[in-house]
């Protein structure tokens, strides 16, 4: 366990001594508060991240993630965009161009598999259905949290325009959409995290647990703001499970 320990320390410390080698070369900012919460944290570290962004690249169709140094980048933004911005940025094709929304993206290396686990907890009751957990031939831990709310389209051919002016206008429309979605996860997200990091709280023995009378509360009316409630809850229920789960072993091993 003290070998893992160090190990973890070793590939944080340099993960974080690397350079950054992205075209931006900075974290993004509506996520930089995430990272700088989850680098915090001992069995945490993040490898790459975006917060969500809305491109325009010339290259060949099947231009693929490792092959992104062969396109050419003509328009790339990480907020909402507008019509007029993408069509001048269109015009200067040459080859194929393909208008693209990318949501957020952000992978996790962590100390432990259970450490995995209940950020991929966290994650999926976030929004981000789309995230896995990896395991390393040297024992790495990668989280990946990702959704499938994305946008690809390809809108010009050797140069030439393919689509109409109205069309770019309903490409640009449904990407400001799924961006404003893609932010209201993040955030959602971040809420979530906190609740499932935060420092635990003691725990009641089993004797003043069979002391305590159950209480009848009143259901309250469901609204549409619970979502963020119910992503906490669940984060809450699997770490009480875990515990539970800890206890009964104890119990029966003692």
């Amino acid at each position: 366990m003290a070998g893992n320990s160090v190990t973890f320390q070793h590939w944080k410390d340099q993960c974080f001594n690397k350079c950054d080698f992205s075209k931006k070369g900075s974290v993004d900012e509506d996520i930089s508060h995430i990272v700088s919460f989850i680098n915090s944290h001992d069995r945490y570290f993040t490898t790459s991240s975006c917060s969500g962004r809305i491109i325009l690249f010339d290259g060949a169709w099947d231009c693929q993630e490792v092959q992104k140094q062969n396109c050419s980048w003509l328009f790339v933004t990480h907020q909402k965009c507008h019509s007029e911005d993408v069509l001048a940025s269109l015009e200067k094709s040459v080859g194929d161009t393909t208008f693209k929304f990318e949501p957020f993206v952000l992978h996790v290396q962590c100390k432990q598999l259970e450490d995995a686990q209940l950020l991929h907890t966290v994650a999926v009751n976030s929004g981000f259905r789309n995230s896995g957990i990896t395991v390393g031939k040297k024992g790495k831990i990668m989280m990946a949290i990702r959704s499938t709310h994305c946008l690809e389209v390809p809108v010009s051919h050797k140069g030439t325009v393919l689509i109409t002016d109205k069309y770019l206008d309903f490409l640009v429309r449904v990407s400001n959409q799924k961006m404003e979605e893609n932010l209201k996860r993040i955030e959602r997200f971040y809420e979530c995290l906190q609740t499932a990091l935060q420092p635990q709280e003691p725990r009641c023995t089993l004797k003043e647990t069979a002391d305590k009378k159950p209480v009848y509360r009143r259901r309250r009316k469901r609204t549409k703001d619970d979502s963020a409630t119910d992503c906490c809850q669940a984060i809450k229920d699997h770490k009480e499970s875990s515990e539970e789960e800890t206890d009964c072993n104890l119990l029966f091993l003692s």
